[in-house]
């Protein structure tokens, strides 16, 4: 509808036409616009400015905004607009652009509720608890006020429902961090991880992005019972790469390898003649293997095990009997070690002998007189 007023056309908008005002007052649960080229003034109620709800208009408009406005209701004194209705039809437009084209797009987090986070796209945008992060979230009360990257899951118009992720954002980077790395490395390199988690099996380790595992028996050069006996969550350790599947994405990786072997420098710290403590390993034909430091191991040959003759080492001797040995040879290139038991059982029984030898020359001490002296007093007796 058209009118002349002071020879200046003047419209009269229809239900569901789109104009433009600009805000003159904002009211506690409204908002007045002056509409350009009409007779009538504009008010937009609160619950129309947003598709969130709004405590105060004034939280969301300001004075002299220029705002573009759909009419909802026309009336004797002024016109029903409607901001949430066209900035909702322009979002839509750009949701549904994003969702074909997986766009990730930033948003900032205005409300936090039960299941989840609210943000505000021109509609309604929701991100369900379990799609924020990666990893188990407790408490969301620090995300508000949070911008967060996103992409649209989940549209439909006609139920006014949009779902959005921010997780799938997350692992979408981590997948592409991953590749990175894995393009990266070769089996052999020596690289630095922190140890993320422990199982019965190993310790998962990550590598800038990506978890590798370390299998328990490459740990350590020795025997261990579970992985905690050397290794702990967050611990920074040196790796060296195995192996790799870039298909499954599975790095084996060895703590191992990036360490000194037992057998390295042996030599200083055990020489000939030594007399050292250690752990019978293995019982074999020819004699028995005793390791005296951890993953060093010398043989003890069968005829150095005992003075008495034997058949078998088994006849003296048992898997994981503690013993004591004499170091008789060392060839460290070759990592042999010639243990002996013989030797100080030797030692041992000459000490015994010297033993009983010595308090039977205190006992006869002790008794006041010798043999001899005993002979003589019988003589004297017989004259």
């Amino acid at each position: 509808m058209v009118e002349e007023l002071n020879s200046v056309q003047v419209e009269t908008p229809e239900v569901g036409d789109v104009v433009k005002g600009i805000v003159t007052k904002v009211e506690e649960k409204q908002v007045i616009v002056e509409i350009e080229n009409c007779k009538h003034s504009g008010i937009i109620p609160i619950s129309e400015l947003s598709s969130l709800h709004v405590e105060k208009a004034s939280d969301v408009i300001n004075e002299n905004d220029e705002l573009e406005l759909k009419v909802l209701k026309v009336e004797e004194e002024a016109l029903v607009l409607s901001k949430r209705a066209v900035d909702a039809e322009k979002a839509w437009d750009a949701l549904e652009q994003k969702y074909e084209s997986k766009e990730v797009f930033n948003a900032e987090v205005k409300d936090v509720v039960k299941g989840g986070l609210v943000v505000d796209l021109g509609v309604r945008g929701f991100i369900p608890a379990s799609l924020v992060e990666a990893h188990f979230v407790e408490d969301f009360s620090d995300y508000m006020g949070k911008t967060l990257s996103l992409i649209v899951v989940e549209l439909d118009r006609e139920k006014n429902r949009v779902i959005l992720s921010h997780r799938a954002v997350i692992e979408k980077e981590q997948n592409e961090k991953k590749s990175e790395i894995l393009d990266s490395i070769n089996v052999g390199s020596t690289i630095e991880g922190t140890v993320q988690r422990l199982t019965d099996f190993g310790a998962f380790v990550d590598i800038g992005g990506i978890d590798g595992l370390v299998h328990i028996s490459q740990l350590s050069h020795s025997h261990i019972d579970k992985p905690s006996d050397v290794v702990e969550e967050g611990q920074k350790v040196t790796v060296k790469v195995l192996g790799i599947d870039r298909d499954n994405e599975r790095i084996s990786l060895s703590i191992k390898e990036t360490l000194p072997g037992p057998w390295a420098n042996v030599t200083n710290n055990v020489k000939p003649g030594d007399v050292l403590d250690g752990v019978v390993k293995r019982l074999v034909s020819f004699g028995a293997f005793v390791e005296i430091q951890p993953g060093v191991e010398g043989l003890v040959h069968i005829s150095q095990i005992s003075n008495k003759h034997i058949g078998t080492p088994q006849e003296v001797l048992e898997e994981n009997q503690e013993v004591k040995v004499k170091v008789l040879d060392i060839n460290e290139s070759d990592k042999r070690i010639s243990l002996s038991i013989r030797e100080l059982e030797e030692t041992t029984k000459a000490s015994n002998e010297d033993l009983t030898n010595y308090q039977a020359a205190q006992e006869e001490s002790s008794s006041g007189f010798q043999l001899g002296e005993m002979i003589g007093d019988q003589l004297k007796k017989l004259k």
